[in-house]
């Protein structure tokens, strides 16, 4: 029988298999050809502290170190740039003060991003400490882990049926079953999906669909150095992007679990708001793609043990902010589940636990 297994190859689930694998035998089930497929491989993947909710942004202070120093490393500069309307000054001032960023002139902001249209943009705000994390080489730094402490991690195995036995859980593929003592639902947006076919009441996750393009360097610029650039409100952000840039209107559309797509109406309303900040005009899309973003009823993680049934494990809602939180998120759980004190404060963790939902916290 094994120790842990755990549902979902995404980054919640391959970063906390690796911690568990530390604690005994671990298997890891995902659906899809390779690890990170849906919202995992489509994720912006910028490592910002103070970006979240309070919750979210202990898990990314926590995160730090280990991405700073864990396998040489995973970050890498980038910077973050908030820009503002005329009329937005209000939620302008209450977003730099949201994600601790500074004032900068107009001109600073030209300086790092020069296709900004002065006549538009009459506010802005700058934090360095930004980072563009390597998400497949941390992807893949959590599997080794996995595999060299002689854990399995199978792909193209989707669970079918989920049995509560005696000593476990019993749990069918299409083609194996396996037997687990514990099982961890790591399975993105279908961990409400996950947790009925186990016999665990759901918890009212939300899938909301956020839709990404990729469009030529403008003006055949280099970005390289460009920061991460957000309109007030969240209402459109874009990236550099292996010499081109992605461009995103944010959107949070309720979606069902699913291998998502971009919606073109909604894409174009978001680039038309990206272009309104900008001189150089959207030309061309090069691709275009989506992924489900996953929130809880309060918007915070939800990890560690159900109420009902501490031998099945929340690893879920990460929102948007799963590979940031990884590092820390995977470690409260095997922190939890092996009695240890864990590194965030008691209110933290109480506010990320399941119990929660019941306690009204």
């Amino acid at each position: 029988m094994i120790d842990f297994l755990v549902i979902g190859g995404g980054i919640a689930g391959i970063s906390v298999a690796a911690r568990l694998s530390h604690l005994g035998s671990v298997t890891v089930l995902e659906a899809e050809a390779g690890l990170g497929y849906h919202t995992s491989g489509r994720s912006a993947a910028l490592f910002e502290e103070s970006y979240g909710k309070p919750t979210t942004i202990a898990l990314n202070k926590a995160s730090k170190e280990y991405f700073q120093s864990a396998d040489g490393g995973f970050l890498s500069p980038r910077g973050l740039l908030l820009v503002g309307r005329a009329q937005e000054a209000e939620s302008f001032s209450a977003d730099q003060a949201a994600m601790s960023m500074e004032p900068i002139s107009i001109s600073d902001a030209l300086a790092r991003m020069p296709i900004l249209n002065p006549a538009v943009v009459k506010y802005a705000a700058y934090h360095a400490e930004a980072w563009d994390i390597d998400t497949d080489r941390l992807i893949q730094s959590f599997a080794r882990e996995v595999r060299q402490n002689g854990g399995e991690v199978l792909m193209g195995q989707r669970a079918v049926s989920i049995d509560r036995r005696p000593a476990g859980w019993e749990i069918r593929t299409g083609s194996r079953q396996l037997e687990a003592r514990i099982l961890v639902n790591a399975a993105g947006a279908w961990v409400d999906e996950i947790a009925r076919m186990a016999g665990i009441s759901p918890l009212g996750f939300a899938p909301l669909r956020r839709s990404m393009a990729r469009i030529p360097a403008p003006g055949g610029r280099d970005t390289s150095d460009w920061p991460m650039t957000f309109g007030t409100g969240e209402t459109w952000y874009c990236k550099p992007d292996a010499g081109k840039l992605i461009v995103s209107p944010a959107e949070e559309d309720p979606s069902h679990p699913h291998d998502a797509w971009a919606d073109d109406m909604v894409l174009a309303e978001g680039l038309a708001r990206y272009e309104e900040f900008m001189t150089e005009p959207v030309t061309r899309l090069e691709s275009s793609w989506a992924g489900l973003r996953t929130f809880s009823t309060d918007r915070s993680l939800v990890l560690g043990p159900d109420v009902d049934d501490p031998d099945f494990v929340w690893v879920a809602g990460q929102g948007g902010y799963g590979f940031q939180t990884s590092p820390a998120a995977s470690q409260l759980v095997a922190d939890i589940l092996t009695a240890r004190q864990p590194a965030l404060d008691a209110d933290t963790v109480a506010r990320l636990s399941p119990h929660r939902f019941t306690k009204g916290l």
